[in-house]
């Protein structure tokens, strides 16, 4: 359990507060659709001694830490290992057609950071991994190696915002030719080398293509742009859902989904707003909500923090 003292769980306080309304009730039932190693459920469980945890993660390094550190709590949890977008599956499995409230957590894991060897920092050597399922099959070292120069200059632009994608790219399918791109110390040697000085004085040459490779492995977005709705289609009436996003990309889809599901579907100039066209969720904050100075002075990993919170109003036919 020595990896519990590297976790710090992000907003923690505010997170128990905005789920709170919805798991008094007996019976609750809380979905932590990225468990990580259960420290918000961990603070969840010990809040509310009648709640049930459906904890569901793709990493099984994360599931044997959070197994351990939950055992306590017997039959209150259940773990799933999974891709947070299998959460409709993952509760008819277990018998469950409604529940309470869902949190995401977005993001890498403090433990994938943490652990050298995933190859998630672009800081320090390690093979070119970025797997948050150990067990899956594409590595970022595959993606550099097969994907095409327009492919990778795709995603360098649309998952990193990247400007020098096209140049990235180019020198990536020429060094591949020589020597393959197995480390992370041999891409941030390459990027460097290809980031003009101008350039390299507005911060690490390789974030941004290392956060796009990490995305394209994981499929990070995609996975989302199914998940939201489905946990959505999963609350109850008063269910709520709590997502923290750290990332302009992850966020954007988050709000997209919330906005339109909290909207009227009337038509312009109906008189009476019918039944029907009610909407469907209810938002819990204004924007997005940021960590504030005290949060981010104690736990840094809250700096980029985005969160979102909706609570559910109506079932729709």
């Amino acid at each position: 359990m020595a990896d519990n003292s590297i976790h710090t769980p992000v907003l923690l306080e505010r997170t128990l507060e905005l789920m709170g309304p919805a798991l008094e009730h007996e019976g609750a039932i809380l979905v932590d659709a990225t468990l990580g190693m259960a420290g918000h459920t961990e603070a969840f469980l010990e809040r509310y001694p009648t709640l049930t945890v459906v904890g569901i993660d793709r990493d099984p390094d994360a599931l044997a830490i959070a197994r351990e550190r939950l055992a306590p709590y017997g039959a209150r949890v259940h773990l799933a290992h999974a891709v947070y977008d299998g959460i409709l599956s993952v509760l008819a499995d277990l018998g469950i057609e409604r529940v309470s409230g869902v949190l995401f957590d977005l993001g890498v894991s403090s433990l994938q950071l943490d652990r050298v060897e995933r190859g998630f920092s672009y800081s320090k050597d390690a093979p070119l991994d970025m797997r948050m399922d150990s067990t899956g099959d594409r590595t970022a070292a595959a993606i550099l190696a097969t994907y095409s120069e327009s492919e990778l200059r795709r995603i360098f632009y649309e998952y990193g915002d990247e400007k020098l994608a096209p140049r990235f790219a180019s020198r990536i399918v020429q060094s591949r030719d020589a020597t393959p791109l197995v480390s992370s110390a041999q891409l941030v040697e390459l990027i460097a080398a290809a980031t003009p000085a101008a350039a390299q004085r507005a911060g690490h040459p390789a974030k941004r293509v290392f956060q796009a490779l990490r995305i394209e492995v994981n499929q990070e977005l995609s996975v989302l742009e199914r998940a939201i709705p489905d946990a959505i289609d999963a609350l109850e009436v008063g269910g709520r859902i709590v997502v923290l996003a750290y990332q302009s990309l992850e966020d954007r889809i988050v709000k997209r989904v919330l906005q339109a599901r909290s909207a009227s579907t009337a038509p312009r100039g109906l008189p009476v707003e019918l039944p029907e066209h009610r909407p469907e969720l209810k938002l819990l904050v204004r924007g997005a909500e940021l960590a504030d100075d005290d949060e981010k002075a104690a736990n840094p990993r809250a700096t980029p923090v985005r969160l979102r919170a909706a609570e559910r109003l109506r079932y729709v036919a």
